[in-house]
């Protein structure tokens, strides 16, 4: 546990470290200049648009960020950020090193990389925005990490999900607090602890997170699993599931098909823990009569892992400070907070509340959470995903191992 919180604090102090050696703080003169030439820009933000709550959400930055800084920001829908990188690319490859025809993207995990690598992306420009100053990459070390890839200064961190558990406290007074926890819990209520089948996204998350926690080098997990010596690197997590596996529901010969499965068991009392990368699902379970009332949510004591989207802007965006400008509002602890409402959308700020002065802290501590949804304080330590390269390889070990 220890050496995992000392990794944490090294590798997201060294991000702080590159990201501030230009400028520890927003210089006002400077921002002042990127404000004044935003007014009267148009910005052309692609961002998915599958959901009514979060198109509702960007209708309401839209009309703040016109009303305030005169910027005009157009919701592009897309359905898959891939085509967005691949319009880009090509854009790049016509020579068009201007007037492109995205300016604001929402963005994570491969296709950031892909435009980072690409040389695709405007900046470094975060750490220039007044709103930078809310993070805390030592606290949340996923704002300035994505998917193992440093963010660098060129996407800006906008909002979070994060692996939670739940449990039924009429039927269990204190739930294991970390991966050796949760092994002698499972000792003692033999049946009554499993986990989502493989490749289900929770049910991996679940391998990656004590891999995380197990890990000797946890350091290593940020990087490409064809750099690292795969067998040595998991024989703790391998050991570890060989000897809670014969514990599980069912013997750990079936799991359920997915997370969502989990939740009638958890109900019924089947099982007594249960997993969620949705901070708010327990309670909006609870709200649609899934869950009693009575289920509460927890996290590890040294954190668990998440995971950041975040905005960035094209190196030929046409309107790159109103671009800026947007980013800034939408990473306000008035937007944040707005955004971390479960009516208006409820997706986990990517701000420190100790970073926050007393009145943005409370905006946060006012919101309707619900009676099972952590604060943004309770959810502690947020552990860094492992390169994304690592997910196919703990697959295919796991089906080889047990099915």
């Amino acid at each position: 546990m220890i050496r995992i919180q000392r990794w944490i604090n090294k590798v997201a102090l060294a991000a702080t470290v590159a990201l501030t050696s230009t400028l520890s703080l927003a210089d006002s003169t400077q921002w002042q200049q990127v404000t004044d030439k935003a007014r009267g820009q148009t910005v052309y933000f692609n961002a998915w648009g599958g959901s009514e709550q979060i198109n509702d959400y960007i209708d309401w930055a839209a009309k703040e960020v016109e009303k305030r800084y005169g910027v005009m920001l157009k919701h592009v829908k897309v359905t898959d950020t891939a085509n967005v990188v691949s319009r880009v690319l090509a854009e790049k490859s016509a020579g068009r090193t201007n007037k492109g025809t995205v300016d604001l993207v929402w963005i994570n995990g491969e296709n950031f990389r892909s435009m980072k690598r690409n040389g695709l992306l405007y900046g470094p420009f975060v750490t220039d925005l007044p709103s930078f100053n809310g993070i805390d990459p030592v606290k949340k070390p996923t704002t300035v990490v994505d998917f193992g890839e440093p963010a660098d200064g060129l996407e800006a961190p906008w909002g979070m999900a994060q692996l939670v558990f739940m449990y039924d406290t009429d039927r269990l007074d204190t739930p294991p607090a970390n991966a050796e926890e949760l092994l002698a819990f499972a000792r003692k209520h033999q049946g009554r602890v499993t986990y989502p089948l493989l490749p289900d996204f929770i049910g991996t998350t679940f391998l990656k997170q004590i891999l995380s926690e197990l890990s000797i080098q946890p350091d290593v997990l940020q990087k490409p699993v064809e750099n690292a010596d795969f067998d040595k690197v998991t024989e703790p997590l391998w050991r570890y599931l060989d000897e809670i596996h014969p514990l599980l529901w069912r013997k750990g010969e079936t799991f359920p098909a997915n997370n969502l499965a989990l939740t009638p068991l958890l109900d019924d009392g089947e099982i007594l823990l249960s997993m969620t990368f949705n901070p708010s699902y327990a309670s909006s379970a609870i709200a649609s009569g899934e869950l009693p009332e009575t289920v509460r949510t927890y996290v590890h004591k040294t954190g668990t892992l998440g995971n950041t989207h975040f905005l960035a802007i094209p190196f030929n965006s046409s309107a790159s400070e109103g671009a800026q400008v947007v980013i800034n509002f939408l990473m306000s602890p008035e937007a944040q907070a707005h955004k971390a409402n479960p009516d208006v959308w409820g997706d986990p700020t990517v701000l420190t509340m100790s970073s926050l002065n007393s009145m943005d802290q409370k905006r946060f501590a006012e919101l309707p959470l619900g009676p099972a949804t952590l604060s943004a304080e309770g959810l502690g330590a947020t552990l860094p995903e492992p390169h994304s390269s690592w997910v196919s390889a703990l697959e295919k070990e796991w089906v080889k191992r047990y099915r």
